[in-house]
């Protein structure tokens, strides 16, 4: 690939042309969330403010827009520490750079006491490091090697390539700490903001998207959702699949699956018009932006965009649950695309299924990356503009209590009254809101041990 620079300049123009000025939405514009909007939630978690917001004394307008603003910033800059995830679950799951054996979740917590986990270790370091080194790398290695560099980090000399390798293995035994670190945290109400001192990953897997094919089964059965009756969507960080955090698998190019599976099961289910229906993704990602702005613009010269849809065969699940979600795989994209060949996969990820679809160019350009942090922002949308359908999996539970609130509040003043949000996130409800709690819908994934998923189901009620 590009270097990340090049291709932004090369999508700059087009960007602007996604500006909602473009789509007849002249209205639009992104905005923090004003200190009025705020009241409700500074009101109702006074005893839980964060710590600096309380040293803020008395505010006032101005007061408040510099701390949001200042917030925002460091959500942001959390970004980097996600990508340095991004970065380890190469060095450990790769498949492309190397044929050392993978460094599983039981190898990792022995890293750095077990010789044999260290020079697994090494040799991959050292295998991708070469990798980076070697002529025409990989889109998604190219892209690793670009963010090291960006961040300081050379491959010019032996002794910068020494520094380097410290640094993947030095992210290495962090990512060890915070698994064990999570591992021995009580899965209560708190889970869900298990993540809020965590790097912002931007890796994912077709296990939530398969939940809200669920999910919108079950509202449509209740009447909850009406055939025909979803127009406008947004998705809070999509998502952009490479080296995820579950099997690290390195084969195919970075992609963003979610809003292109959401599409289909809407469609499937008859609750969204192809021909109508419109996608925002909201996203505080560079790459995640740059991305779909780059295949919008290949759409709007008609090429298609091909998805690879891999998943993992080894994850724990039930025979109930394995069957219903291999049905929903080998189904998925057919109301969007056609499907294609395949990239085949490597025999170091024979645990690996996957199979492709080619995303028809009109369907793509359905999808619009705007850049909006919802925990802080919000979009001043018209009433009629205003989305059915708010979706945001794996999102909620990288912020506090109080975030979560602010974000509840965002995503509420965008929808439409009587218009949903779906998490896979369970957001607190101290606070009173519009938003109200409207179905859980659980999808047990696993009987033993118990493990299952939900989505939460919320409506705004005026």
């Amino acid at each position: 690939m590009r270097n990340k620079l090049a291709v932004f300049l090369g999508v700059t123009l087009m960007l602007v042309c996604f500006s909602p000025a473009c789509f007849g939405q002249s209205s639009v514009r992104s905005e923090f969330i004003s200190l009025e909007s705020a009241q409700p939630v500074l009101k109702g978690m006074s005893d839980a403010l964060p710590p600096d917001l309380k040293a803020a004394g008395p505010l006032d307008a101005a007061k408040w827009s510099a701390w949001v603003e200042s917030k925002d910033g460091e959500v942001r800059n959390r970004l980097i520490r996600g990508e340095e995830d991004t970065l380890v679950n190469l060095l450990r799951f790769g498949v492309t750079f190397t044929r050392e054996y993978r460094i599983d979740d039981e190898y990792l917590v022995r890293y750095g006491q077990s010789s044999l986990v260290n020079s697994f270790a090494e040799n991959r370091a050292n295998d991708l490091i070469r990798a980076w080194m070697a002529p025409n790398p990989s889109e998604g290695l190219n892209e690793m090697r670009t963010f090291v560099e960006k961040h300081g980090h050379s491959l010019k000399t032996a002794q910068a390539r020494m520094e380097t390798k410290k640094y993947l293995l030095d992210n290495l035994a962090r990512l060890r700490d915070e698994f064990l670190k999570y591992k021995s945290q009580t899965k209560d109400e708190k889970r869900f903001q298990l993540f809020q001192d965590r790097g912002i990953s931007l890796d994912t897997n077709l296990w939530p998207d398969y939940l809200l094919d669920a999910a919108f089964r079950s509202m449509l059965e209740k009447g909850m959702l009406k055939p025909g009756g979803v127009r406008r969507i947004a998705i809070v960080g999509p998502g952009l699949d490479f080296a995820n955090k579950e099997a690290g698998n390195d084969f195919y190019p970075p992609q963003t699956i979610q809003p292109f599976a959401v599409l289909d099961s809407l469609i499937r289910l008859g609750i969204a018009n192809p021909s109508t229906v419109e996608l925002d993704t909201l996203d505080i990602s560079e790459d995640v932006n740059v991305h779909i702005a780059r295949i919008r613009q290949a759409a709007a010269k008609g090429h298609s965009y091909t998805l690879q849809l891999p998943w993992n065969t080894e994850r724990p699940m039930s025979e109930e649950y394995r069957a219903r979600f291999i049905e929903y795989w080998q189904k998925l994209g057919d109301k969007i695309g056609q499907p294609v060949a395949p990239i085949p996969v490597p025999k170091a990820a024979a645990s690996t299924r996957t199979r492709a679809v080619k995303v028809r160019p009109d369907v793509v350009t359905r999808v619009v990356p705007l850049d909006v942090n919802v925990v802080y922002q919000r979009l001043n949308l018209p009433a009629d503009r205003a989305y059915d359908l708010v979706i945001g999996t794996n999102i909620f539970l990288y912020y506090g209590a109080f975030e979560q609130s602010l974000a509840r509040a965002n995503v509420s003043a965008m929808l439409r009254p009587g218009g949903f949000l779906i998490s896979n996130d369970k957001l607190p409800d101290t606070v009173p809101s519009a938003l109200k709690d409207a179905l859980d819908v659980p999808v047990v994934s696993s009987e033993q041990p118990l493990v299952q998923d939900i989505a939460f189901c919320y409506r705004r009620t005026n």
